[in-house]
């Protein structure tokens, strides 16, 4: 399916104060693993808020909490961590995805942020051999952050959607991309998942995450969640898709 011209989304990116060097970022997709990790961070990590993203033209969410609405996709730092996350409620169908990314890259490089790393679940058929974490990423990615972990490299394939956005760009520009990818359940949130990237993380850097409330964090959220993955289902059904993406 594609969008209508007339209505081609557009998204406005808004922050109180210079982002970090390095954005992680998890979206609303696949069993929420990345989302619920990058979640997860903002909380361990004790951020503020200090930014967020609106569109125009798109089928929109407004989460609210206690009676108080937020915004759909938020920006989280604080001064003394190099580190900005990127939390994202919001499905973004397939023909929107480019334009999606196109945006948040032109701020980046307004912004100079040098790193991008994307967090994600795939839905692949597994073994319980296959919990793992696997990357695809910029070659200068692999040099600056991966050559000092044993994290594998994911096989042939290929990516599309927002995340083939970000590496498409950063195989062109000096900006860096890791897009670090787990197999899924259909279970959300899919809190293994979250997890293995969450351990992925902390090696990549060196950060101390206490994982033990996770499980916690999960079933507190656990029926919101579930209410957004349905509601992900539901927008736009044909243009779910699967990453094309082999072991």
């Amino acid at each position: 399916m594609t969008a209508d011209p007339s209505t081609r989304p557009s998204f406005e990116i808004t922050h109180e104060t210079t982002p970090s060097e390095r954005l992680i970022a998890g979206f609303s997709s696949f069993g929420l693993a990345g989302l619920t990790g990058v979640n997860f961070l903002v909380n361990q990590l004790e951020l503020k808020e200090t930014g967020y993203i609106s569109t125009e033209a798109l089928p929109s969410i407004t989460p609210f909490e206690n009676g108080t609405p937020r915004h759909h996709t938020r920006l989280f730092s604080r001064p003394d961590l190099d580190l900005t996350l990127l939390v994202n409620e919001l499905f973004v169908p397939l023909w929107a995805a480019d334009p999606f990314a196109k945006s948040i890259l032109e701020w980046t490089d307004t912004n100079t942020v040098q790193e991008v790393t994307i967090l994600a679940g795939i839905p692949l058929p597994h073994g319980p051999t296959e919990h793992q974490v696997f990357y695809v990423a910029t070659e200068d990615y692999q040099r600056e952050q991966l050559s000092s972990t044993e994290i594998p490299a994911m096989g042939t394939g290929f990516l599309n959607g927002v995340n083939a956005s970000f590496l498409g760009r950063g195989m062109d520009t000096d900006l860096r991309v890791g897009v670090f990818v787990t197999p899924v359940h259909a279970r959300i949130p899919d809190v293994e998942a979250a997890l293995r990237l969450l351990v992925a993380v902390e090696q990549l850097y060196d950060l101390d995450i206490d994982t033990t409330e996770l499980e916690q964090f999960a079933s507190e959220i656990e029926q919101y969640y579930r209410d957004l993955e349905e509601r992900s289902q539901a927008v736009e059904q044909p243009d779910i898709y699967e990453d094309r993406m082999y072991m």
